[in-house]
């Protein structure tokens, strides 16, 4: 652990123990605490800085609103060989989500494919967490989810589609697997989180506001999305010379998906208010799980992946490029890489989790700013 004038690293696994600790301090079971804090220190070891510590307050302050019930009690509403439909009953997003690819996973392994939808949950961490949870069985992983409304259609200024991500795993013989990880958006409202709390501006291209002007204010921009002044792009952009026609179907598919197909909420239903009150998000998942083993056998499979990726990584590189990446490729050794030097914190994150410590009377956490 070593400290500096403005970031902290933090050992992962004392982030971890600080995280469950306070959801336990909110109500959560261990069970389902242990579940909430892997997913989300997954996020940070991963480098996704938006999904993890710096996420971690909005679950603190959407329990204590009310809105999300710390003692989850999900509920199969239909279910067949293959399928389920799953009512999350406005409980944590992770253990629903967890439970839901578990489920799924357990019907592949029985009939070789397995599909759950899930309505009236909430967010749940990293996309990336649960074909992960697939690929380690052996199987593909594809998971989906609707978001509160901050995506503005093309040719559109109002957020009416959310960030929407999808994630897609597969095992293979190379190093890493596979594992594609993405939102359907051109960035993600965690990312200007974490350029407003880093003071940095936002690129210009990946919002838009009601007069089509493209803003790059991020302190700005957290206040004018929330008012639904402000909007992130598709994929692609603005309009559809850069194909941000396709990032804005992907949205609407999952919103399809996770939205038509679990009888759930859908657009502008997520935004968690109501007459500016604050309510349940409502969000809806999507989760696969495909046995490998139905269409080919998986050791085939493991080594015609690795193929198709060897032959990615050792193509002609770009002028002044080094390496070719896949998916996934920087995240695992980003993993490898904090769990050596720590999670970085930095001076906002090390307010709120001083404050944190103080509200839910957390003891025992030598980290370098309390």
């Amino acid at each position: 652990m070593m400290n500096t004038a403005q970031v902290a690293y933090i050992d992962y696994s004392e982030l971890k123990r600080f995280m469950k600790e306070g959801l336990m301090a909110l109500g959560v079971p261990e069970t389902d605490a242990e579940i909430c804090s892997k997913v989300l220190i997954e996020s940070d070891l991963r480098g996704v800085e938006s999904h993890g510590i710096g996420r971690f307050n909005m679950y603190v302050e959407r329990i204590n609103q009310g809105i999300l019930n710390p003692v989850t009690k999900e509920t199969i509403v239909r279910e067949t060989d293959t399928t389920a439909l799953i009512d999350g009953n406005d409980g944590m997003g992770h253990v629903i989500a967890y439970r839901a690819m578990e489920l799924a996973i357990e019907k592949a392994k029985r009939h070789m494919v397995g599909l759950v939808g899930v309505r009236n949950s909430s967010h749940f961490g990293i996309t990336g967490y649960y074909p992960s949870m697939a690929v380690e069985k052996g199987m593909l992983g594809l998971a989906f989810s609707n978001a509160r409304p901050s995506v503005a259609p093309t040719f559109g200024v109002e957020p009416v589609i959310g960030t929407n991500p999808i994630s897609f795993g597969a095992p293979s013989d190379a190093e890493h697997p596979f594992l594609l990880d993405i939102a359907t958006s051109t960035t993600q409202r965690g990312k200007i989180e974490v350029n407003a709390r880093e003071g940095k501006m936002t690129p210009k291209g990946l919002t838009i506001d009601k007069r089509g002007n493209e803003p790059t204010d991020s302190q700005e921009l957290l206040r004018t999305l929330v008012e639904g002044t402000a909007s992130l792009l598709p994929l692609g952009g603005s309009g559809e010379e850069l194909g941000g026609h396709k990032g804005y179907g992907l949205g609407v598919m999952i919103e399809i998906l996770c939205g038509a197909l679990t009888g759930g909420k859908f657009g502008k239903a997520l935004s968690g208010f109501n007459q500016g009150n604050p309510i349940p998000h409502k969000l809806g998942h999507f989760f696969a799980a495909i046995n490998i083993e139905g269409f080919v056998s998986i050791d085939v499979f493991k080594t015609i992946t690795g193929a198709i990726m060897q032959e990615i990584r050792t193509s002609q590189k770009a002028p002044g490029r080094q390496r070719i990446y896949l998916a996934g490729e920087k995240e695992f050794e980003m993993i490898e890489k904090r769990k050596k030097q720590g999670v970085p914190v930095n001076a906002a994150l090390q307010n709120i989790m001083k404050k944190l410590v103080r509200d839910l009377h957390l003891e025992g956490f030598d980290f370098p700013f309390l």
